[in-house]
């Protein structure tokens, strides 16, 4: 690998984070919108734990869409951006990092924003939760804390680096 000012471990699970992300949000694209129908383990509705595993319920609701774009789309568009922001954060001068970095964790928390928001519209308002949703919101969730750890802890490598030296 290139030298990082990442640690690899961080580099490593960021990057892991995003694709399984984008990878979940792909396979709702092309089954949904292209193949027009429900994506794999999504056909019959199950009880869970007092929760409904009910992919068409979630997917299919008026709350899938930001006006005309599916949610999907825009969740693929953020797992890329994502891998975007790490791989240039990972190989770019101090400077660029460190601007890199901080516009990176406020993408973070816009998306553990719209994370809370969509959990409470699968659990409170439908009633019912998408396994490929969970596994989006779950990359989401630890993509945050690991970008939180890299900014705020002492033995971030990368806060080593780029943050305490500027």
């Amino acid at each position: 690998m290139l030298k990082s000012r990442m640690s690899s471990r961080d580099f490593l699970i960021l990057i892991v984070m995003s694709l399984i992300g984008l990878a979940s949000s792909i396979i709702v694209i092309i089954e949904l919108y292209i193949v027009h129908s429900l994506p794999p383990y999504c056909k019959v509705p199950v009880t869970f734990g007092g929760s409904v595993l009910n992919c068409a319920k979630v997917l299919l609701s008026p709350y899938a869409n930001v006006g005309p774009v599916s949610l999907d789309f825009l969740a693929a568009a953020w797992f890329i951006i994502n891998i975007i922001f790490v791989i240039s954060i990972a190989l770019s001068s101090k400077r660029t990092a460190k601007k890199v970095l901080d516009v990176m964790f406020v993408w973070r928390f816009f998306g553990i924003i719209v994370v809370g928001y969509l959990l409470f519209l699968e659990f409170i308002v439908l009633h019912a939760i998408c396994i490929y949703c969970t596994a989006m919101h779950i990359c989401i969730i630890i993509d945050f804390a690991v970008v939180s750890y890299i900014l705020f802890s002492k033995s971030s490598k990368i806060r080593r680096d780029i943050i305490s030296q500027s």
